[in-house]
């Protein structure tokens, strides 16, 4: 990895994260293509930061008077954050949220909607998935992007497809009025880029997930974004809805990265809502695939998502971290005609848009990738040891 993590208008972008630095632990920095800038005194973490009124000015103007002081050229960190070849003696990037809940919103695409109904009428068993799927496209078409969650068309078609017998508890999140929203994983559980991921060995039907990540702060405000990987286990959530929890949450199965691009002048919610996300995966095998999404076509409007995850129903007094659902369901076939896409281990996962740069990580199972050891009581006593809790 190097520069090429970053956005393509870097020189614009207000890019904050969070370095491992050893004997010192998270550090929170600013991010530039030449430097990594310690703003720690500005804010002890992330959540602190993003309280803050216009988190953005205050960077920039933290900056300009130089009290961000230099930790690390960015070449050399990015270069450290792989974790297949990583000096723990030297800094590494981490996923740049900490104390914030980390949230998701699913079936918020028509694709990945209908492939959600397709794992739940295939139990799981991904050699079904294609007869399955021919079979629901034949009934409720493959073109629902002009349906409204929670119109009088929705309500309509919701009566005619109970009619027929195909109605889905996706369906119902993915076009009746309340949208899916669960905890993907436990705050500062996230790994970041060059990190390993983790899918549960038991499983043999999984694919990863692109999404912009939005960053909340307690009040509901957005005020940025970046990338995530949302590791999916198709085969446990379709056996039953029940598993989300296991299909979801399991060691390193959570990505965000590299950094939080804050909202400004140059980068805000307009430029999120057209950013088209593309996906790589190279296989040890030589197997690659390639594809895309664009946020454009959402089902629901982002700022709605937030505030149905926060307001005065449910609050987070840290903020959180908000994954918007991808449209990307991978079809190819991989190991056998009518077997689908699946993960191998070794397969590197990259996530991008020219706005929030390149989030890279390379697929391990959960039981191998390195356990998550450091948690909020473990930060804390960094922090006051450093002099940085009031």
């Amino acid at each position: 990895m190097n520069t090429t993590s970053l956005p393509q208008s870097c020189e614009h972008a207000l890019l904050i994260g969070r370095l491992w630095l050893p004997d010192t632990g998270p550090v929170l920095v600013a991010v530039t293509p030449q430097s990594v800038l310690d703003l720690s005194k500005l804010a002890p973490t992330c959540s602190a930061l993003l309280e803050q009124d216009q988190p953005a000015q205050r960077v920039r103007q933290w900056m300009a008077n130089e009290q961000a002081t230099w930790l690390a050229d960015t070449d050399a960190v990015l270069a450290n954050s792989n974790e297949a070849v990583r000096d723990p003696a030297m800094p590494w990037f981490m996923a740049p949220c900490d104390l914030q809940a980390i949230k998701a919103a699913g079936v918020t695409f028509v694709a990945s909607m209908l492939e959600r109904v397709i794992e739940e009428q295939a139990r799981g068993d991904a050699s079904r998935a294609e007869a399955v799927r021919q079979a629901v496209v034949a009934v409720i078409g493959d073109n629902l992007r002009s349906v409204k969650p929670g119109s009088p068309e929705s309500v309509k078609l919701k009566e005619v497809l109970l009619a027929q017998g195909m109605w889905s508890q996706y369906l119902e999140v993915g076009i009746g009025p309340d949208a899916e929203i669960f905890t993907k994983a436990q705050a500062m559980s996230a790994v970041g880029t060059g990190a390993m991921v983790g899918i549960h060995p038991a499983s043999q039907w999984n694919n990863p997930e692109p999404e912009i990540v939005l960053a909340v702060n307690s009040r509901g405000e957005v005020v940025g974004a970046t990338l995530g990987n949302d590791v999916n286990l198709r085969d446990f959530e379709g056996r039953s809805a029940l598993l989300l929890g296991k299909a979801k949450d399991n060691n390193a199965s959570c990505a965000i990265g590299p950094f939080i691009r804050l909202f400004d002048a140059h980068f805000g919610m307009d430029d999120v809502r057209q950013c088209d996300l593309s996906l790589k995966v190279e296989g040890p095998e030589g197997f690659v695939l390639q594809g895309s999404s664009a946020l454009s076509q959402i089902s629901r409007d982002p700022l709605d998502l937030v505030n149905q995850a926060m307001g005065k129903y449910h609050q987070y007094p840290d903020g959180m971290m908000l994954f918007l659902g991808t449209m990307f369901a991978p079809t190819q076939d991989r190991h056998g005609p009518g077997q689908g896409f699946t993960h191998v281990v070794g397969d590197v996962v990259s996530v991008s848009t020219p706005h929030l740069g390149s989030l890279v990580n390379r697929v391990t199972t959960s039981d191998q990738a390195p356990p998550w050891r450091y948690g909020v009581s473990a930060l804390m006593r960094d922090l006051a040891r450093r002099g940085l809790l009031a």
